[in-house]
């Protein structure tokens, strides 16, 4: 029998009823690309006509097949997507021919968010609605799905991801609770963790879940028992007596190096909010909830639209949700793009592009080319300009998806001038041009890899997409011939739209000559 202690204690007083704060379980709102997402996973039925013995009668050997085994439903479950084929063009059978870990490894070592084109495909890919590959580690497809969507800030994808793949399973659930506490909404996988603890061997996630359902006898006992025996890190026992019991506890620990997402919401449940700024992505994602200061709401919503895990129009509205009471930073761009909006709804030319200049040159200080470029460019579109004034608006408008008007556009710069080349999917090489060539030559044909198309023949599209993202990232940081590989392979599959962005975002981006 243990001995009495504070844990004792703490189980006495939570006995006779004293609650625990609140812990907030509003849910963020929704990204507005995801709001239209379908409502059922449909998988096509294999036909059944086979034979089942098609052997000779007696066999001149015996050879033992190697036995795999996969859980009831697995291949159901992680076929689950957001986006079925009709939206995203892309073939059920993606994923087919691969290997589950070739997959996992492929997905979370590609890093293109600094490509916001080959970033959109990269997003469809893990949202798509396909079947999973045929092996017994289908299951863990699903996981490096979420994972990487975690891993950008995308939580509401990555929730509604969970949400279609049935996540009250061994195989998910860690991912189902992180998720969920990230959203602010931990009811649901609380709730089948109460009904089947065997989901988790994490003692601290079954305390806050009974201390979440208010059995505070239960979670005081397993708090006391697990502290007792080592099974709880001493930073979670105090984190959990406070949140059980501030009055009681008052101590409150360091803060670790890595906290995760129990400890973080611990932390902001007991008034002790970690700022996100130096924690992933996944965190930022919840300080858009409105529950912080507009700061943070600021720094958040750059950071995640920067690898488009939120939209244009979300940003844009956190831009001009107030008025900003300091300057520099992130207070000059917030108050640089409401000067641009007042001076567009006034329809002053002159007005308007001093105000853009200015925009512009803050968007590009933190690298919000495209989703400004996205926001702007149809009004930009409208005003009559010269000149300069001209040629900035053009470059604007090419960084976004109207990229094919800004091809009629009159102007002189030769860097335009090829990028226009491009919008058209015709490209033109020039002397004076960096990469022009490299990029004429991929919209020739020239240079796509055989080995990808065979994978793409072969039920292995998404791996071969994946690994030509992984060589056009390559060429990007100073391998010509792999940028013209993957480029050229990308559009040889009909990806047209991707490889036109993609192109024209190396060409205007980060170039000397900005408008």
């Amino acid at each position: 029998m243990l001995a009495v202690s504070v844990r004792t204690k703490l189980a006495l007083v939570l006995a006779f009823g004293i609650v625990s704060p609140a812990f907030a379980n509003d849910p963020l709102s929704a990204i507005e690309w995801l709001e239209k997402r379908p409502k059922q996973i449909v998988v096509p039925l294999v036909p059944n006509d086979t034979p089942i013995f098609s052997e000779p009668a007696v066999a001149s050997s015996v050879k033992t097949p190697e036995i795999t085994t996969t859980p009831l439903g697995a291949p159901v479950r992680a076929a689950a997507g957001l986006l079925p084929s009709a939206v995203t063009g892309l073939p059920r059978a993606l994923w087919l021919g691969s290997d589950a870990d070739t997959l996992d490894t492929l997905i979370t070592a590609l890093n293109v968010e600094d490509q916001p084109a080959l970033q959109s495909l990269f997003y469809t890919l893990l949202l798509a609605e396909a079947d999973p590959p045929e092996d017994a580690k289908a299951a863990n497809f699903m996981r490096a799905r979420v994972t990487k969507l975690l891993h950008l800030g995308a939580l509401d994808p990555a929730s509604a991801l969970l949400e279609r793949s049935d996540p009250a399973h061994i195989d998910l659930f860690d991912l189902y609770f992180d998720t969920s506490l990230l959203a602010g909404d931990s009811e649901a996988p609380c709730k089948a963790l109460r009904a089947q603890p065997t989901l988790s061997r994490d003692l601290e996630s079954r305390v806050f879940c009974d201390a979440q359902a208010q059995a505070w006898d239960s979670a005081a006992l397993t708090l006391s028992t697990a502290d007792a025996i080592g099974a709880i890190a001493p930073v979670d026992v105090t984190l959990l007596e406070r949140f059980l019991d501030p009055e009681l506890f008052s101590d409150v620990p360091a803060i670790p190096d890595r906290p995760t997402v129990l400890q973080f919401r611990l932390f902001q449940a007991i008034g002790e909010a970690l700022p996100t700024r130096s924690l992933p992505r996944a965190f930022a994602a919840t300080d858009l909830s409105g529950n912080t200061g507009w700061k943070a709401q600021l720094d958040a919503a750059e950071r995640l639209a920067r690898v488009g895990a939120i939209s244009e129009n979300r940003l844009l509205g956190i831009y001009t949700s107030r008025i900003p009471s300091a300057s520099g930073g992130i207070w000059d761009r917030a108050e640089s793009i409401q000067r641009l909006e007042t001076a567009l709804t006034a329809g002053d030319p002159v007005d308007v592009f001093k105000q853009l200049r200015r925009a512009w040159t803050k968007m590009q200080e933190n690298h919000l080319e495209v989703p400004f470029a996205t926001l702007f460019s149809e009004s930009l579109m409208r005003l009559p300009s010269t000149g300069k004034d001209a040629d900035l608006v053009t470059r604007i408008v090419l960084l976004s998806p109207k990229y094919e008007q800004a091809a009629q556009r009159t102007t002189l710069d030769p860097t335009l001038n090829v990028a226009q080349s491009i919008a058209i999917g015709e490209p033109k090489g020039h002397n004076d041009v960096a990469l022009s060539d490299t990029l004429k030559s991929a919209f020739l044909g020239k240079g796509v890899p055989q080995f990808l198309t065979d994978m793409s023949k072969d039920l292995q599209l998404g791996e071969a997409i994946l690994r030509a993202m992984a060589l056009t990232q390559t060429g990007v940081h100073g391998d010509p011939n792999a940028l013209q590989s993957g480029l050229a392979f990308l559009r040889s599959i009909g990806l047209e739209d991707t490889a036109r962005r993609t192109a024209l975002q190396l060409l205007l981006i980060n170039t000397d000559d900005q408008g």
